[in-house]
């Protein structure tokens, strides 16, 4: 690999250990050094800037880290980068190169030394005591190595010709801003409903939206909580100061982006940042799945059939607490995740397990005309605060619409009364009748009610043009395990998939627990 450098002299690794850091086993590459003086440089305002250019081959390590030697007294690092598009053939990927950095803490897995990363939605960044860029964290240029770390995402034939400039500003370090973070419950209205969505991307990673519109966005759209995901960062989480109130509940997380999939860290401590940096043959998901869950939050593997290089989830579910199976307006890809879901579903009343995998909906909205609350999850809880709200989830005591128009209850009712709603189970005898009960508001005109069982789809019905409708059907425990209700439009003509999602609920189980 060839490789050209503007910077003062360092140790330059031969051809041979660059090649094996590229094909053998490790993930990541480390370049050579880029060193300031330490003396003479660093008069109070100086700027000094470097620049490191090279290429990287197809085939290159999901990481390239650039070691930085920072001297004492600078104030403020700036990164800038750009990378070459050349023209690739048809159905070839070009290149595509994602940026962060690390501080002097290092660059350890789950370490202390994080930064900030913008992935591939800027081309610079800068941090400082006082401030930071968007997607990063303020917080004192102390003096020792820092690593810019380069994420060729997908590398074209010819290669990734790359240029990094580092400058560094020297003087006086500020203080840094302690960060305000929203409050983990708001009034709401006791137990109840409480309609949120949990993947939402700001200007803190690749979304054009203020967290301030996010916020006037998820008030439009009838939310009572919405959960910050930004990709891979948590410089999100102190950016709401102002825009919570005593009915919108902000809750924190991130949009854990990995190679092999996503996963939505949700509702874990803020500022508690969970590392990206591995795959599925890396064995290292449960790790940090582990540290969602010390951190009170929940693992959601997002949209686990999207269709972006990187976006099909690979790391199994047995970690997860919940499954996002609708992802912003519903397509093909969200309908493969209802099936498989749905199987998972099967599976778990087959072996008589106890643990089930609740689904759960959001919009992932980055940027106008993406809807917020398109769709949103609808979580019965003991009121709107954080634990209440986690709690329902991981119960599955949830259903998820397309948008706050939407009512929806779903019930079973056993022969003598007994009564149990969405993610419940109704204990009652294999061949006691069993009566399921659907009843919507303000859906669209055509649509069509649903009952799925562990056999398939065993009941539809079509609704009232008014929107408002029942839908009613009998069964017993031994001829379904559970039940759940899809609410949807017409199919398209000539579709061989069911009609668009307008709503969905998770099940009720019938019969006594295995």
């Amino acid at each position: 690999m060839k490789r050209t450098k503007r910077t003062e002299p360092g140790r330059r690794p031969d051809r041979r250990t660059v090649l094996a850091a590229v094909t053998g086993a490790a993930a990541v590459l480390t370049l050579d050094t880029v060193t300031f003086a330490s003396t003479g440089d660093g008069p109070e305002g100086r700027t000094v800037t470097r620049k490191v250019s090279g290429r990287l081959p197809a085939g290159a390590p999901d990481y390239v880290y650039l070691p930085v030697d920072v001297p004492p007294g600078v104030r403020e690092i700036a990164v800038s980068y750009a990378y070459d598009r050349p023209a690739v053939p048809a159905g070839t990927q070009g290149n595509a190169c994602d940026i962060g950095i690390f501080d002097e803490r290092g660059t350890a897995l789950g370490g202390a030394g994080f930064r900030g990363w913008s992935g591939g939605a800027r081309t610079e960044f800068a941090i400082s005591a006082e401030r930071a860029t968007p997607g990063y964290l303020a917080g004192p240029v102390r003096p020792g190595t820092w690593h810019v770390v380069l994420g060729p995402y997908t590398v074209a034939p010819q290669g990734l010709a790359y240029e990094v400039t580092v400058t560094l500003r020297y003087g006086q370090t500020g203080a840094t801003p302690r960060p305000v973070y929203p409050p983990q419950r708001a009034r709401g209205r006791g137990r109840g409903w409480y309609r949120g969505d949990n993947h939402l991307h700001s200007v803190h990673s690749d979304g054009k939206r203020t967290p301030a519109e996010i916020a006037a966005a998820a008030r439009a759209a009838g939310l009572d909580w919405i959960t910050t995901t930004e990709h891979n960062t948590t410089s999100a989480h102190g950016a709401w100061e102002g825009l919570w109130d005593d009915d919108l509940l902000i809750l924190t997380g991130e949009e854990v982006t990995t190679r092999n999939g996503h996963m939505v860290a949700l509702g874990t401590d803020p500022g508690v940042f969970i590392d990206w940096r591995y795959r599925a043959r890396d064995a290292a998901f449960g790790r940090f799945a582990r540290a969602v869950h010390r951190a009170g939050g929940l693992v959601v593997p997002a949209h686990p059939y999207g269709t972006c290089v990187g976006c099909n989830w690979k790391f199994g579910y047995e970690d997860a607490d919940a499954v996002e199976v609708w992802n912003g307006p519903f397509t093909p890809d969200d309908e493969m995740a209802v099936a498989t879901w749905d199987a998972m579903l099967v599976a778990s009343v087959r072996h008589g397990d106890r643990r089930w995998l609740p689904a759960m909906g959001n919009s992932d909205a980055h940027r106008e005309p993406q809807v917020v609350g398109l769709p949103q999850t609808v979580v019965r809880a003991d009121g709107l605060t954080r634990e209440a709200l986690l709690a329902g989830i991981r119960a599955g005591r949830s259903w998820i619409a397309e948008s706050s128009a939407v009512g929806l209850s779903f019930t079973a009712t056993g022969a003598r009364g007994e009564h149990a709603d969405i993610g419940d189970r109704l204990p009652a005898d294999r061949n006691t009748p069993v009566t399921l009960r659907l009843d919507v508001s303000g859906i669209p005109e055509g649509c069509t009610a649903t009952f799925v069982t562990d056999q398939g789809r065993l009941y539809e019905t079509p609704l009232p043009a008014s929107g408002r409708g029942t839908a009613e059907w009998h069964t017993t425990p031994s001829y379904a395990a559970y039940v759940r209700a899809e609410v949807r439009r017409r199919a398209p003509s000539g579709s061989e998939l069911p009609g668009p999602m307008v709503a969905m609920t998770n099940p009720v189980f019938l019969g006594a627990q295995a």
